[in-house]
């Protein structure tokens, strides 16, 4: 809790940054900011904060930030910095946006993690909780900070929270009901192990108690392996098999096993998203919203109903038979692999950015598999194109033609060259945005208003 007239310090003003600030101000507190960056390069998030009373110290962190009650430090920013190594030698007290709203929150949470599908899931659920006659409030790692709007959720509300592993990584708390839908290998640029990831993503179980829930993928044992740390009440999803409580498929059924009876809730062909990937994330949400309390009526009405989110599969234009595809939120090379997946036909793939130092193995066997050509681009291209240079030496019979492209804007020029009716033109691109965009939306944004203006790709 933040008391009137505290001294607080922000590390890093992203999205969540900007949101405390605004939040920390109106609580009376002192706050101070810190970036990395410099002035000029934050000229759009000072003007956010036009007018509030803080502090600025830009371009680096000075030692003199630590003079404070609390550090608020943001999610993007890595916790083995000097600055964050001094403030634990010297026992400030650290904390986060989401530490702080879920000291605050006066209604249960609603948190899901993992490697893939996230938001989907997450989205999915507030649907689902939205359509079961709730007010509900969506947020975490997607859409606005949720401290902006604490003070107007009530016990009664519904709160649902992605969370990423940055996020979780630094909380000692757990949400009451928890879903970790899958785990493999991310963000190994940051964590300094597989082993350190997958720690941290645990955080969203590791603290909860018997009245609490514990929502994890059966299918893969990594997740179910949870299980051991779980205090509270384990339900299971899988797209394999039965199982005892929770969600899976029963041949083309979505079923829902719940207090020992068995609902169907829709067929897979009813469900509006692409790829087995978005059925385990349909059964992972029915699962979620089954120990939310959630009726069954509502979680049919949602699932049929939902279109997905922006920038994950989503069908941008048709254009002379060739359907063009924005999936700029695939940055690991599982959730490209996901997307290949998705697609029956010719695909023509672009992909590159700033890799994660992730393994890309499977990923070069999907693109020979499932691939007829693939436009590379950003820092990453020529790692990109020696993974699958190498894995191709198995797979002499393909011949996967290969292009590079300076940036975004001239690979869908290529792609919308080589394009024939029945292709399709998928950005998937197993990588991040971060050598040439903010994030992954401003990339897809990119990508939409670059397809928007292909008035005539065969020239």
């Amino acid at each position: 809790m933040v008391c009137r007239g505290q001294r607080v310090t922000i590390i890093g003003l992203g999205r969540e940054g900007l949101a405390l600030a605004r939040f920390l101000v109106r609580q009376g507190a002192e706050v101070t900011v810190t970036d990395i960056k410099k002035e000029e390069l934050l000229k759009s998030e000072m003007a956010d904060l036009a007018g509030l009373l803080i502090k600025y110290h830009l371009g680096g962190h000075p030692e003199e930030v630590l003079d404070v009650d609390v550090l608020f430090v943001s999610p993007g920013v890595p916790q083995g910095i000097p600055i964050l190594v001094e403030a634990r030698r010297r026992g400030v007290p650290l904390s986060s946006e989401t530490k702080l709203f879920f000291s605050l929150c006066p209604a249960p949470i609603i948190g899901i993690t993992g490697s893939s599908g996230k938001t989907t899931t997450t989205s999915l659920v507030g649907e689902i909780l939205k359509a079961d006659g709730r007010r509900t409030f969506v947020g975490g790692n997607i859409g606005s900070p949720l401290i902006e709007v604490v003070d107007e959720i009530g016990p009664q509300d519904a709160v649902v929270m992605e969370l990423s592993s940055f996020q979780l990584e630094v909380l000692h708390r757990s949400p009451h009901i928890a879903a970790v839908l899958n785990l493999s290998p991310n963000h190994l640029d940051r964590h300094e192990s597989m082993d350190d990831y997958v720690s941290a993503k645990s955080n969203i179980l590791r603290f909860q108690t018997e009245q609490d829930y514990a929502i994890l993928n059966a299918d893969q044992d990594l997740t179910s392996g949870l299980s051991e740390i779980c205090k509270g009440q384990t339900v299971l999803f899988s797209r394999q098999r039965p199982v005892d409580r929770g969600a899976f498929l029963d041949g083309e059924h979505v079923t829902l096993r719940w207090n020992g009876e068995d609902q169907r809730i829709c067929t897979v062909s009813e469900i509006r998203l692409l790829g087995l990937h978005n059925v385990e994330n349909v059964l992972a949400a029915c699962a979620v919203a089954a120990a939310a309390g959630a009726r069954r009526a509502a979680i049919r009405k949602a699932i049929t109903s939902f279109q997905g989110v922006e920038h994950r599969l989503e069908l941008v234009r048709e254009i002379d038979g060739v359907r063009y595809y924005d999936d700029s939120i695939a940055t690991s090379p599982q959730r490209t692999m996901a997307a290949l997946s998705s697609f029956p036909g010719p695909v023509i793939l672009l992909a590159g950015g700033r890799e994660k130092h992730l393994p890309l193995e499977s990923l070069a066997e999907a693109i020979l598999q499932k691939v007829k050509a693939l436009v590379l681009f950003g820092e990453a291209a020529s790692i990109l194109e020696q993974a699958v240079a190498e894995r191709q030496t198995r797979h002499a019979e393909t011949r996967l033609l290969v292009k590079h492209a300076s940036d975004l804007a001239e690979a869908v020029r290529i792609a919308a060259r080589m394009a024939e009716p029945g292709d399709v033109v998928l950005l998937s691109p197993a990588c991040t945005s971060f050598d040439m965009y903010r994030d992954f939306v401003e990339r897809g944004q990119h990508f939409k208003s670059l397809v928007h203006g292909l008035e005539h790709p065969e020239q």
